[in-house]
């Protein structure tokens, strides 16, 4: 097979590389612990796997990635979890392998994962996008109230892009995770639509969204090509109410009643490693 010179391939100046080009890779993963293999352990090696656990899941640990939170799951789908995000994916699963080769290692048993990668949406409006969405919202060009409008965005729009492709986990109790997708059914084909439509519908979604502005927060992680599900969903709430009131809410939105599929719900309480060992009974 004759393959194209690297002088006569247009694409031979791209980096072959793990890092994305924007975002970070993003994991969520949920384990159990196997009570039979914790009790056949002796003293001395549940000991060793204590600490081992303990610095595999410190977040502020040399080998941590970017960000690390760890939770109890709440229900039979788990005991523990963690969300894991880096530019280097390898970084990521080290923290799994070191789990796996830890003194506790043949306890812990993983029961569900999503792999993904951060993103900033298509939906999500540019400045002048947005300046056109105020003319049309009535707030013509050269108002003031047009102009104060579109400088608050402006400024806004940064760290906002910023927090979705390399997001602070907030300090919050709860955090709720689900797959989506999007439908591709006849009649009810959301990539069939046009991009204005599609637009519109999100743009909808996303207002009945800021009613919770302060409390619940989202992140959104693409998992289109590498996973079984397009998207990831994360919601952290101050009080698990929220995530409840939220998720009941969008789902009128035409966005998710008519076009959207939902995988399985995972609901953590946020919680370090000490806590999880001490809350399981892991002694």
């Amino acid at each position: 097979m004759n393959r194209p010179s690297p002088a006569a391939d247009p694409h031979a100046q791209i980096p072959a590389t793990l890092v994305p080009t924007q975002g970070w890779h993003t994991l969520h993963v949920y384990w159990r612990w196997d009570r039979a293999a914790l009790a056949a352990m002796s003293v001395e090696t549940r000991a060793r796997g204590r600490r081992e656990f303990l610095e595999a899941l410190d977040p502020a640990g040399a080998d941590a990635p970017a960000r690390l939170q760890t939770g109890i799951v709440a229900g039979h789908k788990g005991d523990f979890s963690a969300m894991l995000m880096d530019p280097d994916p390898l970084k990521i699963d080290a923290v799994l392998q070191r789990l796996a080769a830890s003194g506790l290692g043949p306890a812990i048993v993983p029961t569900y994962s999503f792999v993904s990668i951060s993103e900033i949406s298509e939906y999500v409006p540019t400045v002048e996008q947005y300046s056109a969405r105020l003319v049309a919202e009535g707030d013509p060009i050269g108002t003031p109230v047009h102009a104060a409008k579109l400088k608050a965005y402006e400024q806004r729009l940064p760290i906002m892009n910023r927090q979705r492709l390399t997001p602070d986990f907030p300090d919050w109790p709860v955090m709720c995770f689900y797959p989506m997708n999007k439908k591709r059914k006849v009649g009810e084909n959301w990539f069939l639509l046009p991009f204005s439509e599609r637009n519109r519908l999100m743009a909808e979604h996303a207002r009945s969204g800021m009613h919770f502005m302060g409390k619940v927060s989202q992140l959104i992680t693409v998992g289109v090509g590498i996973e079984d599900w397009e998207w990831g969903v994360t919601l952290w709430g101050r009080n698990p109410e929220f995530l409840t009131e939220i998720v009941y809410r969008m789902r009128y939105d035409e966005a998710s009643a008519r076009y959207a599929e939902f995988g399985p719900f995972y609901t953590s309480f946020v919680a370090g490693a000490e806590r999880i060992l001490e809350h399981c009974r892991i002694v």
